[in-house]
């Protein structure tokens, strides 16, 4: 099993003491974000490999030496500020702290992600050119891969519409992303590729990859896994231990977010110490053991 943590909610920048607490109890409980009262069991015995995905990976320095499953780490960052990502931390410190997973990881078990991409009168094609190659200089030596994406009309990015003020990309924007995205990331000896894009731009340059292949899996733990059958995307199956409505960073484009009071009030429910990561398990709910 390859344990997601999280694509639901930032858990290593803002539960990451919850999710040791569960890690050295030996279990973790996952509830159904479309049937409530149904609760996974997910013991560590049974997970082969976890990736963490998050804006801010220094929580987590810690206890890489602690956690003895293989880790693969993905580390979103971008040039958008505080007008776009509300609370996430300054990117100087968020890069320091790549270099410092990468040293203890190695280079080729951390990622970076530049997404999601969106036009508009401030962020525009030049600036997020200049920002790619900024990041691509700091981060030269410290990683191999690079995935990007475009922005996609989630109803929390309809619901911020005026603040992120987007425009749609042209084939000529999608193409000049392309050209200098690919010439930027390969002067560093770094990949760069779309996941899950209609555009993967390897026309002008990119590669061709996905986020988790089963290639890449079967490196970092030695066996095979199928293709996501939920996803058309060409990753292997994940399972994931987030809560929607649970992330405190509030950026404006954010799929996993559509209410903010709501991540007010399921942030205010967390407990270290409870099994899940927002609420306590109910007298109604159903547990069963989920093996893979």
């Amino acid at each position: 099993m390859i344990l997601n943590v999280s694509g639901r909610c930032d858990i290593v920048a803002f539960y990451m003491e919850w999710f040791m607490n569960r890690y050295k109890e030996g279990y973790v409980d996952v509830r159904n974000p479309f049937y409530k009262k149904q609760i996974s069991r997910i013991d560590f015995k049974n997970v082969d490999l976890i990736v963490f995905c998050t804006k801010n990976p220094i929580p987590l320095i810690p206890y890489l030496n602690q956690i003895n499953i293989p880790i693969y780490l993905q580390v979103t960052v971008t040039g958008y500020h505080k007008d776009i990502e509300k609370n996430v931390l300054d990117k100087t410190e968020i890069i320091k702290a790549i270099q410092t997973c990468s040293k203890q990881l190695g280079k080729d078990k951390v990622v970076l992600r530049y997404d999601p991409i969106f036009l508009n009168e401030k962020y525009t094609l030049d600036y997020h050119i200049k920002a790619f190659d900024r990041l691509c200089t700091l981060l030269d030596g410290y990683i191999d891969e690079i995935v990007i994406s475009f922005l996609d009309e989630y109803k929390n990015v309809k619901k911020h519409k005026q603040e992120l003020h987007y425009i749609k990309c042209t084939e000529e924007d999608y193409k000049k992303i392309g050209l200098n995205f690919s010439q930027i990331a390969h002067s560093h000896q770094m990949k760069v590729y779309t996941c899950f894009e209609e555009n993967n731009l390897v026309e002008f340059g990119l590669d061709r990859d996905v986020c988790l292949s089963s290639k890449k899996a079967f490196e970092l733990t030695n066996k095979v896994f199928k293709k996501w059958k939920a996803r058309d995307c060409g990753c292997v199956e994940m399972v994931d231990i987030g809560y929607y409505n649970s992330c405190p960073h509030f950026c404006r484009y954010c799929y996993a977010n559509y209410d903010e009071e709501k991540v007010k009030y399921n942030y205010s429910k967390h407990d270290p110490d409870s099994s899940l990561c927002v609420g306590q398990i109910q007298k109604e709910d159903e547990i069963k053991e989920r093996l893979k």
